[in-house]
C-alpha cells in the first residue's frame, strides 16, 4: 500500500479549523519541525524525521510547520522529501525573514530577502506553492510596510495561499494590515509562556486572524520526559534556555510533576496531552506539537475528544503559580537584527 493510501484510509476523526478568508482547513494540532533541522537540537536523523511526518499525517495532523532557518534548509528539505507524491495531503507552513552568515542568524525581512527566500523554499519543499507563508520575526531595520508589500505580491502571484507573521506585536500587525491581508499570527504559547493571552489574542479573534501557538510543549518541558539529571549536548538551545537552568529548572519540573498527577486523576491523560489541550481551550486556533520521532506524535491522539472547564483551568493555574516562583519567558530565542554594516550587502532579487 502506498504512503498516500495509508494516510487516506487511516485518518481518524480530529479537530479542524479554517484559516479565515482562505480555503485552508487545518488540524488543530500541527507538527512543528524545528528539531528535525538539527540545528540547536543536537543533530537530526533524516529517516526518523520523514517517518514522523508520515506518522502525523496518518493520525490526521495535516499542518506541517517548518522554516528555512531550521537547520539552514535541512528541515524544509526533509518536509519536501516526506511529502513527495503526497503533497496534497498536507498544508505546509513555512517562513521568511531570517538570514544566516557564518553560523549566526540575523533578522532580514527586506523585500529582496523575502523574494529570494520564497523561491529557495519552494525548491527545498519540492512544491510550486506554499500554503501559509509567515514572516519569522519583525525586522527593526525594515519598515513593516515594505515587508507586507513583498508578502502581498507573493500572495497575488499565487506562490502563497495565506499570509502570516510570527512574533509580531499588535502595533506591528496593524501596520502590516494597512498594506496586505493577514491571515495568521504565530506566537509562543504554552502553560509556562502566555504573552499572547489578553490583548493580542483578542485582537486576532476580533479581526479573523488564525493563531498558531508554537512551543506548546515548551521545548519538551511539558512532555513529562525531563528529569533533574537530563543533559543536553552540543548546540542544543536548552543549554542556554533559562528555564533549564537552576534554580528554575527544579521549579518547572515540580510543576510538570503536579500537572501529570492532575491529568491522570482528572482525565486519565498525561501532562503532554493536558498541555496541548490547555492551549486549544485557551482560544488558540492551532497548537504546534514538535517532534522528530514517530512515537513523539502518537500521544497527540489523546488531545482529542475532551476539554477543560473553568475549574480545571483554575486548578492548573494554581499548580503552575505555586511551583514556579521565578517564571521567565521565551525572549532568549529572539535573533538579533543585522549590524548596520551589513545593510548595504543585500542580495538583489
Amino acid at each position: 500500500m502506498s504512503a498516500s493510501a495509508q494516510i487516506q484510509n487511516s485518518t481518524p476523526d480530529v479537530e479542524f479549523v479554517g484559516i479565515p478568508a482562505t480555503p485552508l482547513k487545518v488540524s488543530r494540532v500541527a507538527l512543528g519541525t524545528w528539531a528535525m533541522g538539527g540545528w540547536m537540537w543536537g543533530g537530526t536523523d533524516r529517516e526518523d524525521s520523514i517517518a514522523t511526518i508520515h506518522s502525523a499525517l496518518h493520525q490526521g495532523i495535516n499542518l506541517i510547520d517548518t522554516a528555512p532557518v531550521y537547520g539552514f534548509g535541512v528541515s524544509e528539505e526533509i518536509v519536501g522529501a516526506a511529502l513527495a507524491g503526497i503533497r496534497s495531503e498536507a498544508v505546509i507552513a513555512t517562513k521568511a525573514g531570517l538570514e544566516w552568515r557564518g553560523g549566526k542568524v540575523l533578522r532580514n525581512a527586506s523585500r529582496a530577502r523575502i523574494l529570494q527566500e520564497v523561491d529557495d523554499s519552494l525548491r527545498r519543499l519540492r512544491t510550486d506553492y506554499i500554503d501559509i507563508y509567515q514572516v519569522h520575526w519583525p525586522d527593526p531595520l525594515v519598515p513593516v510596510e515594505e515587508t507586507a508589500a513583498a508578502m502581498r505580491s507573493l500572495y497575488e502571484q499565487g506562490k502563497i495561499r495565506a499570509i502570516g507573521v510570527s512574533n509580531f506585536s499588535l502595533s506591528q500587525m496593524e501596520s502590516f494590515r494597512s498594506v496586505a491581508p493577514l491571515h495568521v499570527l504565530q506566537s509562543p504559547h504554552n502553560l509556562f509562556e502566555r504573552n499572547i493571552e489578553g490583548q493580542l489574542l483578542r485582537y486576532c479573534q476580533v479581526n479573523d486572524i488564525a493563531t498558531l501557538g508554537y512551543g506548546a510543549l515548551c521545548r519538551g518541558l511539558l512532555s513529562g520526559r525531563m528529569r533533574p539529571d537530563t543533559t543536553f549536548a552540543g548546540a542544543d538551545l536548552r543549554r542556554i534556555d533559562p528555564k533549564f537552568q537552576a534554580p528554575r529548572y527544579a521549579q518547572y519540573l515540580e510543576a510538570v510533576a503536579q500537572l501529570e498527577k492532575f491529568a491522570q486523576r482528572r482525565f486519565q491523560r498525561h501532562v503532554i496531552q493536558l498541555a496541548v489541550r490547555w492551549v486549544l481551550d485557551q482560544g488558540v486556533s492551532v497548537a504546534l506539537w514538535g517532534g522528530r520521532h514517530p512515537g513523539q506524535v502518537e500521544a497527540a491522539l489523546g488531545v482529542q475528544g475532551w476539554s477543560l472547564n473553568s475549574v480545571d483551568r483554575a486548578l492548573i493555574d494554581l499548580i503552575v503559580n505555586t511551583a514556579v516562583k521565578d517564571p521567565v519567558g521565551p525572549e532568549f530565542m529572539a535573533p538579533p537584527p543585522r549590524p548596520q554594516t551589513l545593510i548595504n550587502t543585500e542580495i538583489s532579487p
